[in-house]
């Protein structure tokens, strides 16, 4: 399949990307699991038990009191309260590669015993071997026929089944943890927070929406309705009598940078009055949310935490963070550094 301009540059946001490993320094980690979400918050929980007194955290409560007090000036309905939250390095971690890739490779391997050309064809040897450089220098086409051969060629629900199967066995490769356990506790605060104050929840990721709607219910309590993601083309099929959805090679959308704001207004059809990202890949949700009129509050998660997490940010492969940092101030966008301002990582 022929990839051209703005797709070219994009692409590898849905194939999400390759970042040699060890480049990024290994965390010491928590031994810590997490508690599902509720999906509605039964009742008010404790203002971000997991932050530290902060500008940071400070500012997250005053704009939710603002917006939420009928007598304030800048309060916003119910209906209107939309917040939207990057998924890799915002709300779960995205070393040393996004997960999406990982599971792509695990997918190459289950699946090579029926494809023995690729053992001499790259980017699939390079995988079949553990030489993640030999991956990188295929270059986005190489990159491209990965996850085209690891994501495609089934229907919908098959699809769901393996990745459902997948995150129940699959464990991180430096911290050997679920990928489920990787979840900041910090964020899983901020969701039930604003859905205790009539908040609706919205991720809005660079990753494949069909990979993340199996399990964001039980990890993050949102819906899966409420994914906004990049996305390959299906078609429809009845085999066997059975009326299905066959995912293709082709791609349909990539929900990256400029993407991110033109995905909202398809699915959403509100311009959220609250964004949180961590990269310069979610720089315009930012910018496009905190426009609008009225109270809004953009939050970017700054990596700086090498002992718990990682610490990275303007030279990274995987979630750079240049413009963000230089322009967070101006925009008045509250910058959240991880390391000083969380009191833990992951959850107990």
């Amino acid at each position: 399949m022929t990839i051209t301009g703005k797709r070219r540059i994009a692409v590898q946001v849905l194939l999400l990307g390759i970042s040699v490993l060890g480049l990024a320094c290994r965390p010491g980690g928590e031994d810590s699991m997490p508690a599902a979400q509720d999906s509605v918050a039964e009742s008010s929980p404790p203002a971000l038990p997991s932050w530290n007194n902060g500008a940071a955290k400070q500012a997250i409560v005053d704009f939710v009191a603002r917006v939420t007090d009928p007598a304030n000036p800048d309060f916003v309905p119910e209906a209107e309260r939309i917040a939207v939250f990057d998924n890799d390095g915002t709300l779960w971690s995205e070393r040393p590669v996004y997960f999406q890739l990982f599971f792509a490779i695990d997918r190459v391997k289950a699946l090579a015993a029926d494809h023995p050309e690729w053992k001499e064809k790259q980017p699939f040897k390079g995988v079949l071997e553990g030489d993640l450089e030999a991956v990188a220098a295929t270059g986005e086409h190489g990159l491209l026929e990965l996850v085209m051969a690891s994501h495609t060629g089934m229907t919908t629900t098959e699809f769901e089944q393996i990745v459902k199967e997948w995150l129940a066995t699959a464990r991180h490769p430096e911290l050997d943890r679920p990928y489920t356990e990787l979840v900041y506790q910090p964020m899983l605060e901020v969701l039930d927070y604003l859905r205790a104050h009539g908040f609706k929840a919205y991720i809005v990721s660079g990753g494949g929406i069909e990979f993340m709607r199996p399990w964001v219910e039980e990890v993050y309590g949102v819906s899966p309705e409420q994914v906004v993601g990049s996305s390959v083309n299906t078609k429809f099929e009845v085999r066997n009598g059975e009326p299905v959805l066959v995912r293709i090679p082709e791609i349909d959308f990539i929900n990256d940078k400029e993407g991110k704001p033109v995905g909202i207004n398809s699915h959403i059809g509100r311009r959220p009055i609250a964004a949180f990202g961590n990269s310069d890949g979610d720089f315009q949700m930012l910018e496009w949310t905190t426009a609008g009129d009225g109270s809004r509050l953009g939050v970017i998660v700054h990596h700086t935490d090498a002992e718990r997490e990682w610490a990275y940010d303007r030279d990274s492969h995987v979630g750079r963070l240049d413009r963000g940092l230089d322009e967070a101030a101006e925009r008045g966008w509250v910058l959240v550094d991880m390391k000083s301002d969380w009191t833990t990582v992951y959850p107990d």
